[in-house]
């Protein structure tokens, strides 16, 4: 793909427009800034004429409450044995792009087929969002406009293309196709796959493919490596060892008892994840598992789709255990609350089980005495 600059590596050290204000004066700061990086100002102009705000938008991003599911709910409401039957076939069907994908940047089938389950329904449902406005709603926004400002200079410089017309439509975030990439991501890193001279992710398989296994690549993705084991660990294990901050070789966590549910381990440095503590599902997480924060930043979303590649590649389903009952919304909200207080860093106070709420469970865990394996329940708020 010829990128019309080498872009923007896309962000300006301060913001290009203030946020908030009356929306006119946004546009044509942002107008300004397009000019000042090169862009053609008629593209700029022609992109943002008649944007708009749109509060929905702007509803989705301030509730996003299906991350407060626990993995095995979550796993079971995103995978199906349909989803499953219907990876395997698209699979067959393009096995060519989906080798190629492999080859030309080391991504598996499992993990490619996984996300673009999850993102679209392999392409059914694209979102319906106007992605311009979209993300011109959030980059005017004052919650988060320094991740979205760019994206908006970016798509303006895909509109110049012709690759990104004004009705496009996506996702209330402003991710677009099959595989959901934002518009910095596409102009970086997007692959023309069926040689037709433009990227269009909408439409395309073999352009969804491999931009998104170009992204992963760009993420670090290691070829030939693996990303998730299911192991079964032993009642005796020391649980403050779990968790993504550490990582040990997997001949080390054998020594301790760690055991591949099937097939053997794969080697390599790796850390022992509890989505639900120690009497829950246990996965040992590779290197490669970390690139996939880099396209959801999502915990749960995460684990659950690097799951599904192995299951896409001939896993068979996993052991949920029986886990001590969770905390529900506001038992979570409280528990932050109280984290917060005794001087941990859990962010923002939501009801969700994020990697600061975790981080900070553990060393609670640890302090009172309790297995520290990460997982919050009510004996611990209790406790606090």
């Amino acid at each position: 793909m010829r990128l019309i600059l080498p872009l923007l590596m896309l962000a300006s050290p301060a913001l290009a427009a203030p946020c908030g204000g009356p929306l006119a004066t946004f546009t044509d700061a942002m107008v300004a800034e397009a000019v000042a990086q090169g862009l053609p100002e008629d593209a700029a102009r022609s992109f943002l004429k008649g944007a708009r705000i749109d509060e929905k938008v702007l509803a989705r991003d301030r509730s996003q409450g299906v991350f407060r599911m626990n993995f095995t709910d979550f796993s079971r409401r995103l995978i199906s044995q349909s989803r499953i039957d219907t990876g395997r076939a698209l699979a067959r069907k393009h096995a060519a792009i989906l080798d190629r994908a492999a080859a030309d940047y080391g991504v598996p089938r499992g993990i490619l087929l996984a996300f673009w389950a999850f993102e679209t329904d392999y392409g059914q449902v694209q979102g319906d969002f106007n992605t311009r406005d979209a993300l011109v709603t959030l980059g005017h926004d004052c919650r988060r406009p320094e991740l979205f400002q760019p994206q908006i200079l970016a798509a303006i410089a895909l509109h110049a293309k012709g690759d990104f017309p004004t009705d496009t439509t996506g996702a209330w975030a402003g991710e677009i196709g099959m595989v959901q990439m934002l518009p910095a991501d596409i102009l970086a890193r997007g692959v023309d796959g069926d040689g037709d001279g433009h990227v269009r992710l909408k439409t395309s398989v073999a352009d969804a493919i491999l931009s998104g296994a170009r992204l992963l690549q760009h993420h670090g993705w290691q070829p030939n490596a693996p990303w998730l084991a299911e192991v079964s660990v032993p009642a005796s294990m020391d649980w403050a060892l779990s968790g993504l901050e550490v990582q040990l070789d997997a001949g080390e966590w054998q020594k301790m008892g760690v055991a591949p549910r099937h097939g053997g381990l794969p080697a390599g440095q790796a850390s022992l994840i509890l989505p639900q503590g120690r009497k829950g599902p246990a996965f040992l997480a590779y290197p490669n598992f970390r690139t996939l924060f880099d396209w959801n930043q999502s915990f749960t979303y995460v684990l659950t789709g690097a799951y599904f590649a192995t299951r896409l590649e001939g896993a068979p389903v996993f052991d949920a255990g029986n886990p001590d009952p969770g905390l529900d919304e506001a038992q979570m909200k409280r528990l932050q609350a109280r984290l917060a207080e005794l001087g941990h860093d859990v962010g923002k106070i939501d009801g969700i089980l994020g990697a600061g709420t975790r981080a900070a469970v553990q060393k609670e865990q640890q302090r009172l005495g309790l297995p520290a394996d990460a997982w919050p329940t009510g004996a611990l708020l209790d406790a606090l």
